[in-house]
């Protein structure tokens, strides 16, 4: 991903804003944020076997079972290994129990996150089953939080991620000046997000998107589907306390 933000980079400053690089840079950044998401939450595309293959080895499907619980680490404990380890010189195992801890941390962060979050944006409710958090556990870079509110046909799912490739490609989106309007037809458009420069999107498959970067390394983007028009998505989003959320991430 940071590659082909390089190379996007690069086609910027040879072909300038064209329409080529411009349509270009809009597949990057759609592309990062449907990657970020599928791997921080464990959807990247399973191996596909032929169907010779299948035939060979068939298997037992399950139809029971209650998952796994979700145990964050604990941070006190793992801390307390860290300092163990590394007085006895252990340097690896100080290394697992330092990012076991911080992992920890990142879980707690995102579930302050979506409690800060309304139970309603409107009079659509959220759907706190298909609440999710996911981090890599490497030092609050690569943490990733979804909520989805959805009602009859319409849905509204909130994902921020503290995440340097997104932001990346978010921020080389803006600065490209490829939403800037050209025409009565564009489908983007930059707009003001509670004193935030966000980019507002529209499909007419897919409905709004609205990507805001914030503080150093995030970036809060909204999918809206079923919304009547850009003021309806606008008033949807300004439900979300983007304040309590870059307190929470200890974003300046």
């Amino acid at each position: 991903m940071l590659l082909l933000l390089s190379l996007a980079g690069a086609m910027i400053l040879v072909t300038g804003t064209d329409s080529y690089s411009q349509s270009f840079i809009k597949k990057i950044k759609k592309k990062a944020e449907e990657k970020l998401v599928k791997k921080a939450f464990g959807e990247e595309e399973e191996k596909k076997t032929s169907p010779g293959e299948e035939a060979a080895r068939p298997s037992m499907k399950n139809t029971r079972g209650g998952g796994l619980v979700t145990t964050p680490p604990d941070v006190e404990s793992n801390i307390t290994q860290a300092e163990k380890a590394i007085e006895e010189k252990e340097y690896s195992q100080t290394r697992h129990a330092i990012r076991q801890a911080i992992l920890g941390i990142e879980m707690q962060i995102g579930q302050n996150i979506l409690e800060g979050l309304p139970d309603k944006v409107g009079t659509i409710p959220a759907n706190m089953e298909m609440d999710r958090v996911a981090s890599s556990g490497i030092g609050f870079v690569g943490l990733t939080i979804e909520r989805v509110y959805r009602s009859d046909d319409q849905e509204l799912k909130v994902t921020v991620a503290n995440d340097a490739a997104l932001l990346s490609a978010v921020n080389m989106y803006m600065t490209s000046g490829y939403y800037e309007q050209s025409s009565d037809e564009q489908q983007y458009k930059e707009v003001d997000y509670k004193g935030y420069r966000g980019i507002l999107e529209y499909d007419d498959a897919e409905g709004y998107t609205l990507s805001v970067p914030f503080g150093q390394s995030s970036v809060i983007v909204f999918n809206g589907v079923n919304f009547a028009d850009e003021g309806a998505i606008m008033t949807a989003a300004g439900n979300i306390d983007i304040e309590n959320i870059k307190k929470e991430l200890g974003e300046k």
